[in-house]
């Protein structure tokens, strides 16, 4: 018809899926500030719940006082960090295995669905050569997951230590669930994108964090390093990951209190923007809980 306008497709925008995977503030982002403020932030900035770091805060280690701040603030607690640090050598028991225990107890009065551990340090000489026998054990014998976690040689100058048996890349050894974390695959100098396909579909929980490298664990604010941050959280969405994903970054350095919750809002948003991708994403038989990833163990 003349003088009518041309008519031009509309384009259509692609369909967003968003995964059931939950975001989580550990209580270690808000240090020196307290497991109790954790929650209370966890709360203001709409994370869908926390996971404790057991430490020497002695709320942290106490089921109870948890149970009420999660009934407070309203924030469920999503996973329990067993205290397997070189500070936390004495909380809760000197013995790995009782600290492990409590961790699992407390996971199953908690309602939180995974506990975190760390591979033993070398000197735990017994622990370490029983422990992923051990892990199994104990993983059989609760509906918690044993997420074991990815760590890094110990670093000065041009020196090297290898701090952890049977090994600090845990993909060496036969885990049923892993947690990995990419402050720690950057302070690792590891490809952290090749530890994530080796994972498989035994990747069950998130550390995220970022890192440039330095012998140092940064765990930076994620988007302020070089690890494939955004890429992984694409990853999980384009692959339905049902796990958490938990936001452990170190905001020691803030200078105010406010200046730690812009820190920990700016995660929180960063992890949010790229857990959102098109439903059009390609999934890879390797990405993480892919159904065709051929990485599950078989049961020792």
């Amino acid at each position: 018809m003349p003088g009518a306008r041309p008519r031009y497709p509309v384009p259509v925008a692609k369909p967003v899926r968003v995964p059931t995977a939950k975001v989580a503030l550990s209580t270690a982002s808000v240090y020196p500030e307290s497991t109790a403020t954790a929650f209370e932030i966890a709360a203001r900035l709409g994370y869908d719940g926390v996971e404790v770091m057991v430490w020497t805060d002695p709320v942290s280690q106490d089921v109870d006082a948890l149970r009420r701040l999660s009934d407070h603030h309203g924030v469920p607690i999503l996973a329990v960090h067993a205290p397997c640090l070189l500070i936390t050598q004495r909380v809760w028991s000197t013995d790995p295995w009782t600290k492990l225990q409590r961790a699992q107890a407390a996971a199953e009065k908690l309602g939180a669905s995974t506990v975190v551990v760390h591979p033993p340090f070398r000197w735990q000489r017994q622990y370490s050569r029983d422990f992923v026998t051990g892990i199994w054990r104990m993983a059989d014998e609760t509906d918690a997951k044993f997420a074991v976690e990815n760590m890094y040689p110990w670093r000065y100058r041009d020196r090297e230590m290898l701090a952890y048996a049977p090994e600090w890349d845990v993909t060496k050894d036969d885990y049923r669930h892993f947690t990995v974390d990419l402050s720690h695959t950057a302070t690792a100098r590891t490809d952290a994108t090749a530890m994530i396909d080796r994972m498989g579909d035994r990747l069950a929980h998130i550390h995220l964090a970022d890192g440039n490298g330095s012998a140092k664990d940064e765990h930076l604010v994620p988007g302020r390093g070089n690890q494939p941050c955004a890429e992984l959280l694409e990853r999980l969405a384009a692959t339905s990951f049902d796990g958490h994903v938990v936001i452990e970054v170190n905001t020691r350095r803030a200078m105010s209190s406010a200046e730690r919750e812009a820190d920990l809002a700016e995660a929180l948003a960063f992890t949010r923007l790229h857990l959102a991708t098109s439903a059009a994403s390609p999934t890879t038989p390797s990405s993480p809980g892919s159904p065709a990833s051929p990485t599950t163990p078989a049961r020792p």
